[in-house]
């Protein structure tokens, strides 16, 4: 019997492959609970229409990222920090710091899309990583000043 993976399975496939399995074990296990459906017109079809959604969905999310890209690469952020002896930084700059910042400037960005390569904690411009989308990062300067 054909099958297509509702949800994936270990070992057996992944949501969407269309897989051939023996009859007891699609009609006792996979669709008894609710891994795969039965592969007819109808399924097909209800499957063929959720991936075109789901690729318009990506579509849809891949622009507002490459827009917020192009908005976030403009701007740049300063934090004043406090230096002790020969200019050193008491501390860091955190990723949560960075994010709230952020948020000051009408950017909804999460703490955990913010990557920092190295630790923020000299004066001067340091380059932060923004994962705004798969494959779309944005690349902000943040300014440490006295």
């Amino acid at each position: 019997m054909k099958v297509i993976f509702l949800k994936d399975l270990k070992g057996q496939g992944k949501k969407g492959d269309i897989k051939e399995v023996k009859d007891g074990y699609a009609q006792n296990f996979l669709i008894k609970n609710g891994y795969a459906t039965q592969l007819s017109a109808s399924s097909l079809g209800k499957y063929n229409r959720e991936v075109e959604e789901q690729r318009e969905q990506d579509e849809k999310l891949s622009q507002e990222a490459k827009l917020l890209k192009e908005k976030l690469e403009k701007i740049e952020l300063i934090f004043t920090v406090k230096t002790g002896k020969d200019d050193r930084v008491f501390g860091s700059i955190s990723q949560k710091q960075i994010k709230d910042e952020l948020d000051k400037n009408g950017f909804v960005i999460d703490k955990k899309q913010v990557e920092l390569d190295h630790v923020i904690s000299s004066l001067g411009y340091h380059d932060v990583k923004i994962n705004l989308y798969r494959d779309i990062f944005a690349k902000i300067k943040v300014k440490l000043q006295k």
